[in-house]
């Protein structure tokens, strides 16, 4: 069957998981448009990509209206750290509803088909365990948190609402906790917090006893969900949960990252932060039935691949910051 080369925008496409899937969607044979404002996204993310003609790279906020002639959209733009979305409050809220609504008047324009990057945040602080699709969630509306789990609650209505009056073609993901190469180095995640800490034998924070679970899918296996998802006839629009069932304690995480870094680090508690979820676990069926999707890189395999990465990134700053000191 011949691959039909498809124009794809994608939002937030310098990103952790933007620049991933700019990446997968290259090699599967299409063209990419990047559009990134690089407020969390970082040009080193797709510096490599930049060589090569299928790919192009703009610098625009989405929070304004763009258009383009494209075929489908993948609309990721948003800070997705409590460090980063919590910085400006009100920018977050405005990426994710006027973002939402510049991208679905866009994909109205010119019939492209667009997903939407959603969040296993819309649950709240769950009061059911695992989240199902149908759950709808225990969110606190004026919360320290409110600005990135309304605003990405909203855009949902919003594209439910376009799907509805306007006939475009959606598809929404909502996605957990997921890790890789490429995470900010300064993004106040667990993961990378974990690993950075290790790496330079600093004691590891975890906030509260550590009980609280997370389950954590690594980034090829989440692009590859999208990338289904966004295959999936008109019928299937989600939402739809994507990410690792696999529940493991935070404190079980951090004794995980000191034995593969071999550090020397301690582990140290902090008290838990406002409306911080204690379990958060998807249910994912409807992933397995509908795309025949599930994650398959081991939390040990990915944690490997993710240290490897961050212990190329600190050796460079640490280069740079000794080249600084001679001179």
């Amino acid at each position: 069957m011949e691959l039909i080369t498809k124009r794809i925008l994608v939002t937030g496409g310098a990103g952790f998981l933007g620049s991933h899937l700019c990446e997968r969607l290259i090699t599967l044979g299409h063209d990419v448009l990047c559009v990134d404002n690089y407020f969390t996204g970082r040009k080193e993310n797709v510096e490599f990509l930049l060589q090569n003609p299928r790919f192009e790279a703009v610098r625009h906020d989405i929070t304004l209206p763009f258009h383009a002639e494209i075929d489908e959209i993948y609309n990721l733009a948003c800070p997705a750290s409590p460090v980063h979305y919590q910085f400006d409050p009100v920018k977050t809220t405005k990426t994710s509803i006027l973002g939402a609504i510049n991208m679905l008047g866009l994909a109205k324009r010119v019939k492209a088909k667009i997903f939407q990057a959603s969040t296993s945040e819309v649950y709240g602080d769950p009061e059911i365990h695992p989240q199902t699709e149908t759950y709808r969630g225990n969110v606190n509306p004026i919360g320290p948190r409110a600005c990135y789990d309304e605003g990405k609650r909203c855009a949902e209505t919003l594209f439910f609402d376009y799907h509805r009056q306007h006939g475009v073609k959606i598809k929404v993901a909502r996605i957990f906790n997921t890790y890789g190469p490429r995470m900010h180095p300064q993004d106040g995640r667990v993961v990378s917090n974990f690993i950075v800490q290790s790496l330079q034998n600093q004691d590891i924070t975890i906030f509260g006893d550590g009980s609280q679970t997370r389950a954590f899918c690594y980034v090829d296996d989440l692009i590859s969900g999208f990338i289904k998802l966004m295959g999936t006839d008109d019928t299937i629009t989600g939402p739809m949960n994507l990410g690792n069932p696999h529940e493991i304690p935070v404190r079980e995480l951090a004794e995980q990252i000191i034995r593969l870094t071999g550090s020397k680090s301690k582990i140290v508690h902090c008290p838990l932060p406002q409306d911080d979820p204690l379990q958060r676990c998807p249910d994912i069926t409807m992933a397995s039935e509908k795309l025949s999707w599930k994650p398959q890189i081991s939390l040990e395999t990915g944690l490997t691949r993710t240290i490897t990465y961050f212990d190329k990134l600190l050796s460079q700053r640490n280069d740079i910051l000794k080249e600084h000191m001679h001179k």
